[in-house]
């Protein structure tokens, strides 16, 4: 190793323990002087011991030689049993039980050692996260204490499906026309899950509007449809929340215009002319119904004002409502396949119900060969209405019908606003 090197990452490894041990003498400063096992300086200390083991380490051949894994092994056991005995006496000395100043001593010294064996970038990156749980204690008990246990399930649950059974999910296309994908439609259960998790947590730390406006824009982006099944089951569950619900996915269908538009005119900015004005009008109608649905929300009763949800999201319904999407996206895709570019807008039917963003880029790389221009957009649009159609259904199945006339109004504001932007651009250039 290059003297340069060598110094460098023996400087890292001191700001490690530096970094760390001020937030441990910042929360044991009132302390009197030798009353705490270790502060700002101890833990300075323990981080460069560490990066001149692991530098010792290196000159004997190196963390995976015999040699230097045995001398790293005995220096961190030897480090541990010291550090370990002084906490127990200041445990017993405090008459308290805990390991944290341990544990983030040793954390120190084997960081240190990494960063003189390892990537430097790495062992600065884990130090910073050691140093904000440290000092995210109350933040993180708080959040514990809080948590219920359906929380807990769910959270868990998602973890799941995504770290553990996703990898495992073949990637393959199988059936009719090669269009199902079990991967995709595993993707499309951990969205809803994730999108009926992150609503329900907005709701409860945010509040009912604020979380849940919060919760539709963000979902919006993912998937609006997922925010409408959502809602709808809650709507469904909480008597007077059909407004605010409603109004939660008027701005996920808004974001969906927007996200849509994007979409088209990235992969092909020709689209511009005509879905320019069409999407951008419906997005300003879809947020405009949003505001007075939040308006009259607000003018309710109080009695109508909370929103209380008893679990994040169901496993077996998202998975089946999953599978129900899935069916309809290849139902789509064969209708399209089957009748070739002639019908492109009827595939763009069927499939813009829960699938908007692949007949978007479809579209966009068809035009403007085999496809014009003009038919793409119009498939593109034929897809977004009938996105937002199906959330009325949606609304009607799971919510209700308050909820469902709540959705039919604010898909109503679309189509007259989108519908009129349309007529305007074909009017000035009806090419």
């Amino acid at each position: 190793m290059e003297f340069q090197d060598l110094i460098s990452r023996l400087a890292v490894a001191l700001a490690i323990g530096l970094l760390i041990g001020l937030e441990r003498g910042w929360r044991t400063r009132e302390e009197a002087s030798g009353s705490r096992t270790a502060g700002i300086r101890t833990f300075a200390v323990s981080g460069l011991l560490g990066g001149i083991l692991g530098a010792t380490a290196t000159a004997m051949g190196g963390a995976a030689s015999v040699g230097g894994g045995i001398l790293v092994g005995l220096g961190f056991a030897a480090y541990a049993a010291v550090i370990a005995a002084f906490c127990r006496d200041e445990n017993r000395a405090d008459r308290t039980f805990s390991a944290t100043t341990a544990v983030a001593a040793m954390a120190t010294f084997a960081l240190g050692v990494y960063t003189l064996i390892g990537d430097v970038r790495a062992g600065a990156a884990a130090a910073v996260a050691v140093a904000i749980i440290l000092a995210m204690r109350e933040s993180l008990h708080g959040w514990v204490a809080n948590i219920t246990w359906p929380e807990l399930r769910s959270a868990l649950v998602l973890l799941a499906m995504t770290i553990i059974a996703l990898p495992i999910v073949p990637d393959t296309a199988i059936g009719p026309y090669g269009n199902v994908n079990p991967r995709e439609i595993w993707i499309i259960a951990i969205v809803l899950a994730s999108v009926s998790f992150a609503g329900y947590a907005a709701v409860k730390y945010l509040g009912t509007t604020r979380g849940t406006l919060l919760a539709g824009a963000a979902g919006g982006l993912v998937s609006s449809t997922a925010v409408t099944i959502t809602n709808a089951r809650r709507a469904s569950a909480t008597a007077g929340s059909s407004r605010i619900l409603a109004a939660g996915v008027a701005l996920a269908s808004g974001v969906m215009f927007l996200r849509v538009m994007v979409i088209a005119v990235v992969l092909n900015a020709d689209l511009v002319v005509i879905l320019g004005p069409t999407l951008l009008t419906a997005a300003l109608a879809a947020a405009a119904f949003a505001l007075v649905a939040v308006y009259r929300y607000d003018r309710a009763a109080p009695d109508a004002q909370e929103i209380g949800f008893r679990n994040p999201f169901g496993f077996w319904s998202v998975v089946g409502f999953a599978l129900l999407l899935a069916f309809v996206i290849v139902a789509g895709r064969a209708l399209g396949e089957t009748f070739g570019a002639s019908g492109a807008i009827a595939g763009a039917a069927v499939a813009g119900l829960f699938d908007v963003d692949a007949i978007t880029v479809s579209m966009a790389r068809l035009a403007p060969h085999p496809l014009d221009t003009k038919s793409a957009a119009i498939a593109i649009i034929v897809a977004a209405a009938t996105d937002t159609l199906g959330k009325i259904a949606i609304g009607a199945a799971l919510g209700g019908s308050r909820f469902a006339l709540e959705l039919a109004a604010m898909a109503s504001a679309c189509f007259l606003a989108g519908g009129a932007a349309l007529w305007i651009t074909f009017s000035f250039f009806p090419a």
